[in-house]
Formats: C-alpha cells, structure tokens, sequence
C-alpha cells in the first residue's frame, strides 16, 4: 500500500502523524490529569471507592478526545510544514512546481479519517459515555456506591441509627472498630459496639442489608436505673436502607442525545419549544464543530510558514488560541440557541462563516501571494518587542559582567 504513495506523500504523511499523534496524546493527557485531581478530591469527599475515578475518566475519553482530535490535526500539519518551511526544503519543493495544494494531499487524507471518527464520538458515542459519568456522579453523591458511610465519621441511616466505623480493610469488605446507636419505634435505645464487621446482603429484601458483628456488647436503656448489658460473639443487625430516587432517564439533559433523538425531537411538530431549541442548538453546534475540522490543515499552513531568515514559532501560538476561541464561541453559541434566545443559524453559523473566511483569506495570501504572511504585522510586532528583550537582558548581562571584576577584587595586604 506504501508503495502506491508518491515519495513525497511518505514523506509528508511521516512529518505530520508523528507529531500529531504527539500532541492528541499530550492534549488527552493534561485534559485527563486536570480532571483526575478533582475526582479523587471528590472521591474523597464523598468517601467513594478509588476504583469508581478510573470508571469515570474511562467514560470521560470520548469527550475529551473530540477535543483533542483537531487540536493534534492542527498542531500536526503545522509543525511539519513549519519544519519543511524552517529547513529550506518548502522552498524546494516549490521550485521544482509543487503546490501547496499538492503537499496537502496527504493531510486531507488523515483529516477525512478523523472526520469519520470525530462524528462517531460526537453524535453517538460522547452522548452516552456522557450520561453515564453523570450516573456515576449522583451514585457516588447519593451514597449507591457505599459512599454514604464514612469511615471516622458519625452517619445516620434511616433517621433511626447512629453509625460509626474506626477503621476500613479490604475495600470496605472488613470493618473494624464499629459503634452503632439504634432506636426502635417504641423509644428503646440499643448501644452496640464491636471489635469487628461486615455488611452482607439480603436476598428477600434488597432494601435492607445486614451488618455483622463480631466480638461486641450491647447495651439496652429501658428507661430503667440499669439498662441491660449482653455480651455476644456474633451478632446480625438489620440496616434499612434509605430510599434513593432512580437516576434520570437518558437525554433529560440535550447533549445526551444521539443524532437520530436529535432529528426526531428537534423537527418534530409533538416536541415542546423549548426541547426544539435546544436540540436544534445542540445538533448545530456538533455539526459545526466536525465541519471546522476541513479547515484545519489550511490553517495549519498559513500560520506555519515563518517570515524569511525567521524562525518564529509565533503561528503555534496564535493557532491555539484561534482554535480555543473558537470553541468558546461555539459553546457560548449553542447556550444562546438553546434558551431560545438566538437562532442557530445565527448563534453558530454566522462564527463558522466568519471563522472559515479568515483561515481562506490567511491560506490565500500564503499560498497564492509571493512573499504574502498571514500574520504578517504580528510577526513584525513580535518581532520588535523581542529585539527590545533581548537588547534590555544584554544591556543587564553587560553591566552585571563589568561590576563583576570590582566585586572580586581583594584590597591588597
């Protein structure tokens, strides 16, 4: 299959995807730390297994990952067309007659892949993996995980029992140091303390779970001068779970929804307006998102490009924030849309118009303009306030070079 590729196409296809693999890798990355520091905060917090994290970034990847896909495709033909452009082989490939057009043929190749597979993501599979971290998150909030009791700390169940566990080994399997206040409908007070437990379940009730005890004491108030006091070696408490309202169905929220719930909800006359709009919003700003990726190797290339005898990476810079900006805008334009405050045509569509204009006219005056930059005054700027750097740090180094001699010298003896 290589050997049906034109040298030149190899060679191209070699400089972009190991960079973009690179930089999709790195951008998931940081995305996926940032986010795991604060499921483990809120793990903790919640007094959540550790395993339930790695369940929830699992669900987060796809999301982060239709993120990652144009920033790596952008950063990926940029940085290898930056490197044909730095090493003086753009100008050769130039001369001998081939075009911009040309060298991008290979780029758009990987671009069509990632299309297919950004749209996978964005309207089937980041919808659902969506809903199910949003599952996991009221789970871990509402305690079906087992995250309602906390070790060291006093926890009411039911409204009729006092808990309290020292200790936990095992993931939760064994508990040690337990304490347990119970009250019965008819005012009783039952003080259990044990050296050791476990909770098991119940096959006839579900909503009910029994706590065994190993080695402990029970003390029962009356009412009386003396309470009662019984010693035992095991000892079964039943714990009537509270009750926990289900989950939510998929798609109450909108972005929970895949492509065909969208088309069957946002044209359907059945559908509220309100469910409308935000389907519609929700459609638009995905569809919006996946065209944008077409334009990204055009953009790559007029920001690669470098002024002669330059080296400026100024264009990776500006191309980040112009991708970022972007995505802002769409975002904040789909809340608009959503509420019915907007149109989508406007609220979305007029930024991409706008949004595709730009990179046609920065691909225009690279590709087609001899001499012509895209960011031709920035580079200029950037250039200048580099200059006065560098000459305010040589100018210190300078100064700090000729007090150096006078701060060594010794007074002679």
């Amino acid at each position: 299959m290589l050997n049906l590729i034109p040298s030149i196409d190899r060679y191209v296809l070699r400089l972009t995807l190991v960079p973009m693999l690179g930089v999709f890798a790195l951008a998931a990355s940081l995305l996926m730390l940032d986010k795991m520091l604060r499921l483990f905060d809120f793990v903790a917090v919640e007094g959540g297994p550790i395993g339930v994290v790695f369940k929830m970034l699992g669900a987060l990847i796809p999301e982060y990952a239709s993120l990652a896909i144009p920033l790596g495709l952008l950063l990926g033909v940029l940085l290898a067309f930056r490197k044909l452009a730095t090493s003086s082989e753009l100008d050769t490939m130039r001369a001998v007659g081939l075009s911009y057009n040309r060298l991008l043929r290979m780029p758009y190749l990987i671009t069509l892949a990632l299309v297919g597979v950004n749209i996978a993501l964005v309207f089937y599979i980041q919808p659902v993996s969506r809903y199910y971290y949003e599952q996991m998150e009221y789970d871990l909030r509402s305690g079906a995980l087992g995250a309602s009791i906390k070790v060291g700390e006093f926890t009411t169940i039911a409204d009729r029992m006092a808990l309290r566990i020292e200790e936990s080994e095992d993931e939760g399997r064994k508990l040690i140091g337990i304490f347990a206040r119970v009250a019965n409908r008819k005012g009783q007070v039952l003080s259990i303390s044990a050296r050791e437990g476990a909770f098991l379940a119940t096959r006839d009730n579900p909503d009910t779970i029994i706590l065994r005890l190993t080695e402990g004491t029970i003390i029962q108030d009356t009412g009386g001068n003396t309470p009662r006091v019984l010693s035992f070696s095991r000892h079964d408490l039943p714990i009537d779970l509270p009750a926990m309202e289900k989950f939510r169905a998929r798609g109450d929220a909108t972005r929970e929804y895949i492509l065909p719930e969208l088309l069957k909800i946002g044209w359907s006359r059945d559908s509220a307006q309100d469910a409308r709009d935000a389907s519609v919003a929700s459609f638009n700003f995905r569809l919006v998102e996946v065209l944008m990726m077409f334009l990204m190797p055009l953009l790559a290339v007029a920001l690669a490009i470098p002024p002669k005898r330059s080296t400026s990476a100024l264009g990776v810079f500006v191309s980040i924030v112009m991708v970022v900006a972007y995505h802002k805008i769409n975002q904040y334009g789909e809340d608009v849309a959503a509420l019915g405050r907007l149109d989508p045509v406007l609220a979305l569509w007029v930024p991409f118009v706008l949004f595709a204009a730009l990179i046609l006219w920065m691909y225009y005056r690279v590709a087609y303009v001899p001499g012509g930059q895209a960011i031709g005054a920035l580079e200029a700027g950037f250039a200048k306030i580099s200059k006065r750097i560098s000459k305010l740090f040589a100018r210190r180094n300078q100064r700090a070079y000729s007090a150096a001699p006078e701060a060594l010298a010794t007074p002679a003896e």
